[in-house]
């Protein structure tokens, strides 16, 4: 990557003709003519007009999604086996009437939730703030590379024209792997490139317009998940790897916390900034961006010297000291501005605020996952990953399914309830592995889980040892609601700083995801969260639900279900499922969330515990470390492995106690499971 990003400064023109002064490169020695200036901002209007389609595209109740959606959900919807007899003229014309009204229906009902008016304003809300981000975005490209007049015109004049090549287009970078490639495809069908002549510049030119523009959207004092997602569209469409987004991020993070670093005051004022870092630092466990002691809350600090350090660290990207600074504006003089981008000062909340929240949910907490080999000055990035584990067999279970996320971001799991995961994570694992669950998956699996789950078809047995799992299913599911309310309230007083958040969690983590998004979008929260994965979400599918989802996450919004996860369809039968449940079925309906059917890697409901990382790869998630993958993948078929051992010795445990003629064989198994569980409690 080094050497890539060398060529970007080596490339800047001939030595004899030009004089490489302090200025040193900018947008407009990179973009020779004002044509290809122009071609910049026309590239930057016509990407945030295509960003702002997909956002009214979420309440438009025309636009219903993935069509291979609707065929599964028909597929898994009936228990009647399809017949092999050719259907006859009057039959074929009986079901497309059926087809037909019922599309008509289902439209009328969405054109109605649309319409409410809570709706309404949602989306007036969610557009006014786009629109005001996309205003100040244009504004400021424009006054560097043209005027600000010219780009306002410009702007108005945005229709976004996608490649129309043939080809697949191919994004240069770093040496590919096999999930670069993954996660290529995966962007160029999320982001596609919007036609531009700067395709046909040199790759070091589009680096540098690339790495200029990352500066620009930093200069507005934040990097939301507006400019993120922008940034994607960017370099897909300047035919550039994610990787060498990542990489740029990375430096620049590292650029802007060392120049500050330098740039602290005198000892006495690093010492009072320490104090007030501890002071201000959170009870709940943010103190993992460094605080204030690294930046020094200085007011006024001299903006040649930051530009110098900035110079420094990305010296091999090309651009001059004098145009870093230029384009970082009021970031390049202040490190209070740049403590508040990284979350140096938590998240100003006052001690009565700690207080509720830690009344309202124990052990609440962001824990950092460690950066092998870096400080933790160096270990902080421009976005931020907060990993949700939604029960655990073992404590260490809270951190560790999320090491699998690269270090491109900073990432941290939450820790909430510590006792009433280990709880459910304890009768869970128990009930898997009893003979009642055996049995039961030789019943339910004749049929759809969705049939079982409405026709409440659970053998006696099963449902004899049912409170074993029923009572901390409950507890843990209360629990999560609360902490997605806390976990909103967190986000929307910047505990993160001023970067864009994505959100990963899996069973009653994916549940407190979905809650903190619901709570996001009452309380008009946007431009917080650029992507959300949620992995057997114990939710409803309601189409009104996820519009509002929608409607605050700028980039990817992935609903993970397995029709095979019996385990969620028992947790879930004393439910109102009119709506469905996120992870057993794909949500419909609503444009831009895409549904992943897994149930090949998750049997149960315990395989998302190793089954997660595996599944990023498969989505081609932009942030995986590839080395985990496999380790997770070996952990994943252990574990089925071991939960199938376990059945079928209880299995045969109850046959012979049903052969010696006990007539409570099932109660003496329920009694056995309580025995099995209480133990695993005692012993956390």
């Amino acid at each position: 990557m080094a050497s890539m990003f060398q060529k970007a400064s080596n490339f800047l023109g001939d030595k004899d003709t030009k004089k490489q002064d302090e200025e040193g490169e900018s947008l407009t020695t990179v973009l020779e003519t004002a044509e290809q200036r122009g071609s910049l901002t026309i590239l930057v209007s016509d990407i945030t007009e295509l960003m702002r389609k997909v956002l009214t595209d979420a309440f438009d109740p025309n636009e219903t999604g993935a069509e291979e959606d609707q065929i599964t959900i028909l597929s898994h919807d009936s228990d009647e086996k399809p017949s092999v007899e050719k259907p006859g003229d009057s039959k074929r014309g009986e079901d497309t009437q059926k087809i037909l009204e019922k599309q008509k229906n289902d439209l009328a009902k969405r054109e109605k939730e649309v319409s409410e008016a809570s709706m309404v304003a949602l989306k007036g809300s969610a557009l006014e703030f786009f629109d005001d981000w996309r205003d100040s975005v244009i504004l400021r490209v424009g006054e560097v590379v043209n005027s600000r007049e010219t780009a306002k015109n410009q702007s108005k004049k945005a229709k976004p024209d996608r490649t129309k090549s043939e080809d697949k287009p191919v994004l240069e970078g770093l040496e590919t792997e096999e999930q670069d490639d993954l996660i290529s495809s995966a962007l160029l069908k999320l982001y596609p490139p919007v036609e531009t002549a700067l395709r046909n510049l040199a790759k070091e030119k589009r680096i540098l317009v690339l790495h200029s523009i990352l500066l620009l959207l930093l200069s507005l004092e934040h990097y939301n998940a507006h400019s993120r997602t922008l940034l994607l569209y960017l370099t897909t469409s300047l035919g550039l790897s994610v990787t060498v987004l990542s990489e740029d991020e990375k430096k620049v993070a590292r650029g802007l916390l060392t120049a500050a670093e330098k740039m602290s005051a005198d000892e006495e004022t690093k010492k009072k900034a320490k104090e007030n870092a501890k002071s201000r630092r959170w009870k709940m466990g943010v103190a993992g961006v460094a605080g204030a002691a690294l930046i020094g809350i200085t007011g006024g600090l001299a903006a040649p010297l930051l530009a110098s350090g900035i110079g420094t660290v990305l010296g091999g990207i090309g651009l001059g000291a004098t145009a870093t600074a230029g384009y970082l504006g009021a970031l390049a003089g202040s490190g209070v501005l740049v403590g508040s981008l990284f979350g140096a000062y938590g998240a100003r909340m006052t001690s009565k605020a700690m207080e509720k929240y830690t009344r309202d949910v124990e052990d609440f907490a962001f824990v950092p996952i460690p950066k092998p080999g870096e400080s933790e000055s160096d270990a902080h990035r421009l976005r931020v990953a907060i990993g949700i584990s939604g029960w655990l067999g073992e404590k260490e279970d809270v951190v560790k399914p999320w090491r699998c996320i690269s270090p491109f971001q900073d990432t941290f799991a939450l820790r909430f309830e510590l006792e009433a995961l280990m709880k459910l994570g304890n009768a869970l694992t128990s009930l898997v592995t009893s003979a009642a669950w055996s049995y039961a998956k030789k019943e339910i699996i004749k049929r759809t889980v969705l049939a079982a789950l409405t026709a409440g078809l659970w053998p006696l047995a099963l449902v004899k040892a049912s409170h074993l799992i029923d009572n901390p299913w409950t507890v843990a599911n209360q629990r999560a609601q609360k902490a997605g309310e806390v976990l909103a309230d967190a986000l929307i007083n910047k505990a993160q700083g001023e970067r864009p958040v994505t959100l990963i969690g899996y069973s009653l983590g994916a549940k407190v995801i979905y809650v903190c998004l619901q709570q996001l979008a009452e309380r008009k929260a946007f431009g917080l969260i650029e992507n959300v994965v949620l992995l057997g979400a114990p939710t409803p599918c309601n189409t009104s639900n996820w519009r509002r989802i929608r409607s605050v996450v700028t980039g990817r919004v992935v609903n993970a279900y397995s029709t095979k996860d019996y385990a969620l369809a028992f947790l879930y039968r004393g439910s109102n499922i009119q709506f469905g449940v996120a992870g057993l079925n794909p949500v419909l309906n609503v444009k831009g969330v895409e549904n992943v059917d897994v149930g090949d890697l998750v049997k149960g409901h315990t395989l998302y515990r190793h089954a997660t990382a595996p599944i990023l790869q498969r989505i081609g998630f932009e942030d995986i470390d590839v080395q985990e993958i496999s380790h997770e993948e070996e952990k994943l078929a252990e574990q089925e492995k071991k939960e199938e051992e376990q059945r079928k010795a209880a299995e045969q445990d109850a046959n012979q106690a049903n052969e010696s003629g006990k007539q409570d064989a099932g109660d003496e198994e329920a009694h056995r499971m309580e025995q099995e569980v209480a133990q695993k409690n005692k012993s956390n």
